[in-house]
């Protein structure tokens, strides 16, 4: 497959402005970042049920709810550090060389979840599985920024987050495929936890068809040739970034709008599962549901309103990249201020699992739809040298953050709300969430010192 070809008419719908390879890039590294956020999901699902088999204590126990947290700060360390190493390696060995070894860390660790003895080996496992993780999407949308059409590129990195949804969406069903198998003693009742993380290993086998066709983007290629790129240790290239004022305001504007969107959704909206275990239990206990199929109502229940909040995700998503063709900046804005609304309204009044599929909609598609922006605007403020250096570091410097939200989260919790339990243990969570909401106006704040990028060309030094 060769990346050359006559110039694209700029005026001609993005689509058409794709060719062949064009389109072998966005299909593999989407496919990349599909695999990844199948991985996060099944986590977000599986643990749970992980920690009740490895701790032998029940689901809504404050203490297996506050260590999942701590599971939950561990793989986004673990995915901060991966991104951070394997962004700065991209821009030192090229993007489509890290993508593949990123896809077989993460790959590997997480089948190794599946062999878990103890809450302790299976945060290790986590953390892991974080690494690999961490490095996909800034050499994912580096891999496309630099190998698309200008006209095609707004397009192409917001379906590259659209399309990630369907990879949530397989997830969900994973588990509803499991839950059944669990109801049918098909597999051992309270192992189906370990069967996902199984699956969660298959995306080792697409390096098979993609590595001897993926070439490095030309424009990375030709710094290589030209000996431009960073020298030196890892480090070189964020040396260059924090030697140049441009980049360096560049860097911490994206790692602020970043890191607002990544602790709203891995440090609140993570945690709405443990929500809805409570109140849906307590909606079908009110109902008279027979005590031995209540398990099975609340895990069905769970599985729908996920659902729905992907598809809520997908929704939004879309609408933010159009509306990123009028402006990145008014995108956020628009996308911060829906996630605050939408997100202190789920943990305030959500309470049975009808309002729960509209509400997890709202909340998945203000959430996720600043996600999409990420991926649009993130590398529109780097050269191509240090592209994926800057930005992996502002996507996954929000992993630390949102480590830290959930520790805090934890703490939230446990020690400052824990006194509302014994009156509802649904209130710790509630408010908790709720008090982190104001996260979002962070992002909100930060907005008028960002660069407005609409239609222009990726920069250069």
């Amino acid at each position: 497959m060769s990346q050359t070809a006559s110039l694209p008419d700029p005026n001609a719908p993005w689509y058409k402005q794709l060719t062949g390879y064009h389109w072998f890039v966005l299909i593999v590294a989407s496919a990349a970042w599909f695999f990844d956020c199948l991985d996060q999901r099944l986590f977000s699902l599986a643990r749970v049920p992980a920690l009740v088999e490895l701790m032998k204590q029940p689901p809504t126990s404050p203490e297996l709810q506050a260590f999942g947290k701590v599971v939950t700060a561990c793989f986004l360390i673990g995915w901060g550090i991966g991104g951070l190493i394997f962004g700065a390696l991209g821009d030192k060995f090229g993007r489509a060389r890290m993508l593949t070894l990123t896809i077989l860390i993460y790959s590997a660790f997480t089948g190794l979840s599946y062999f878990s003895q103890t809450s302790l080996d299976f945060t290790i496992f986590r953390f892991l599985t974080g690494v690999g993780v961490g490095g996909v999407f800034g050499l994912a949308v580096a891999l496309i920024a630099e190998t698309v059409p200008n006209g095609a590129r707004t397009q192409c990195l917001g379906l590259l987050q659209i399309l990630s949804t369907i990879g949530n969406i397989t997830a969900g069903f994973a588990k509803m495929g499991i839950d059944t198998l669990e109801a049918n003693h098909t597999i051992v009742a309270g192992s189906g936890w370990r069967w996902m993380f199984l699956i969660g290993a298959a995306p080792a086998l697409m390096i098979i068809f993609t590595r001897g066709y993926l070439k490095e983007p030309a424009a990375w290629q030709n710094l290589k040739d030209t000996n431009q790129l960073p020298k030196g240790s890892i480090f070189a290239p964020y040396a260059s970034l924090l030697g140049s004022a441009r980049w360096r305001k560049n860097l911490i504007v994206g790692a602020i709008i970043a890191s607002t969107g990544v602790v709203g959704l891995w440090a609140i909206g993570e945690y709405a599962v443990d929500l809805q275990k409570v109140v849906f239990k307590q909606h079908f206990e009110k109902a008279g549901v027979a005590a031995d199929k209540i398990a099975g109502e609340v895990n069905n229940a769970i599985s729908v309103a996920y659902l729905f909040n992907m598809l809520g995700a997908a929704v939004g998503m879309t609408l933010f990249t159009n509306v990123a063709k009028m402006g990145r900046r008014l995108a956020f804005f628009l996308g911060f201020a829906a996630a605050l609304t939408a997100t202190f309204l789920v943990y305030w009044k959500m309470s049975d699992p009808v309002a729960a599929r509209w509400m997890m909609f709202l909340m998945g598609a203000a959430q996720l739809s600043v996600f999409a922006g990420f991926a649009i605007y993130l590398p529109e403020l780097f050269p191509s040298k240090l592209r994926s250096t800057g930005t992996s570091f502002c996507y996954n410097l929000g992993r630390f953050a949102a480590a830290g939200g959930s520790f805090f989260s934890a703490t939230l919790t446990s020690n400052v709300y824990g006194k509302f339990a014994a009156q509802d243990p649904a209130l710790p969570l509630r408010y908790a969430a709720m008090t982190m909401c104001a996260i979002f106006l962070v992002g909100i704040l930060i907005l008028p010192f960002a660069p407005e990028t609409k239609g222009k060309p990726l920069p250069e030094d």
